[in-house]
């Protein structure tokens, strides 16, 4: 599809600044920029960029100042990642949708299948299944009995929804991802081994979840495992069994939250952090990468990094501390021998 500037800027309610004829049909990253192409600079990392880019448009922020001459037309906005969000979603509605129910594939009768939905081939549906209108199931996916699925959500290929799990609408769900597998239950026995647990409980995923690929949330042992309306869950992410996490938490990947946690609203989690099982973190808490959480947080907005993990201003002093450690042993090295030394004047 080919937009020219004006087209662009009267969509995003932007403003022109050079030709507003010029013409665009892809995207690109604003430093390998073609013409023909439109890309955006949002971090001020990149602005060096903006004076050699070869991108025929280019989306800034309205505060953007130039330091030099610039050849290549903008387009300011309010925030030019959120723009670029919006016309990349623009793009993507765009495309020819898919619809229908493809061969083989396996629906069973007692489920329920609303308008304009798409179920790809080697798809499996079991029994009272209700899947709402505009669905996409891509082939491969494993859609358990007694699921419920809300309008529009997508399941790529090779998603597993297992049995009793409701999908609110809006969710997107790529490659990989299990949802309702068995939590990690088993008690010790007099045998000397473990004897497994049921896991019968379930998974509740409410709307505008995004879920990245081969990241696993268990059932619940009783009751449910709860992922709250508006959380973004990267790729290879962890969530044990019975574990609530508030809307609108987002967590990075490869992040394993243990069973019975409980995670509040508008946090942002980095990756690779590890929670320890039956606490609570408090509303809009930021944890740096690489974390270790063994207790609870009750502070609303309060920053942690480190293992174990604790306030990010004490953190940052006890790093500077803990990476000199080395240079200090050899001064105290070099103090003792200095004090022996007067010792043996004496």
């Amino acid at each position: 599809m080919e937009f020219t500037a004006e087209d662009i800027a009267e969509f995003l309610s932007g403003e022109v600044d050079g030709n507003g004829k010029v013409k665009v049909t892809n995207v690109s990253r604003i430093e390998e920029g073609k013409p023909g192409t439109l890309s955006f600079l949002a971090n001020p990392k990149y602005e060096h960029y903006i004076y050699s880019t070869q991108s025929s448009i280019v989306l800034v922020n309205k505060t953007f100042k130039a330091e030099k001459e610039i050849e290549t037309t903008l387009i300011r906005v309010d925030d030019a990642y959120q723009a670029l969000a919006q016309l990349l979603e623009m793009y993507e509605q765009s495309k020819p949708q898919k619809t229908g129910i493809e061969e083989p594939s396996f629906v069973s009768k007692s489920s329920k299948l609303g308008e304009k939905i798409y179920i790809g081939a080697f798809a499996y549906i079991g029994s009272n299944v209700q899947i709402g209108n505009n669905v996409k199931i891509y082939p491969h996916a494993y859609v358990g009995d007694n699921v419920i699925i809300g309008d529009n959500t997508i399941l790529n290929s090779g998603v597993k929804i297992y049995e009793g799990c409701k999908i609110g609408a809006e969710c997107i769900f790529h490659s990989g991802v299990v949802i309702g597998g068995d939590g990690f239950g088993f008690a010790p026995s007099s045998a000397n081994n473990y004897k497994k647990v049921p896991q019968i409980g379930n998974v509740v995923i409410e709307d505008y979840v995004e879920i990245g690929a081969n990241t696993c949330v268990d059932r619940a042992t009783m009751g449910s495992t709860i992922i709250r309306k508006g959380v973004k869950l990267d790729n290879l992410i962890q969530v044990a069994h019975n574990v609530e996490i508030d809307e609108n938490t987002v967590i990075a990947a490869q992040t394993g939250v243990a069973g019975s946690t409980k995670i509040g609203k508008n946090c942002m989690i980095g990756g690779q952090v590890g929670f320890a099982g039956h606490m609570s973190i408090a509303d809009e808490v930021k944890i740096a990468a690489q974390s270790g959480l063994g207790k609870s947080i009750k502070k609303v907005g309060m920053v942690v990094q480190g293992s174990p993990a604790f306030d990010f201003g004490p953190y940052q002093k006890s790093y500077v501390l803990f990476k000199n450690l080395p240079k200090m042993r050899e001064q105290i090295i070099e103090m003792e021998k200095e004090i022996k030394a007067l010792k043996e004047q004496k």
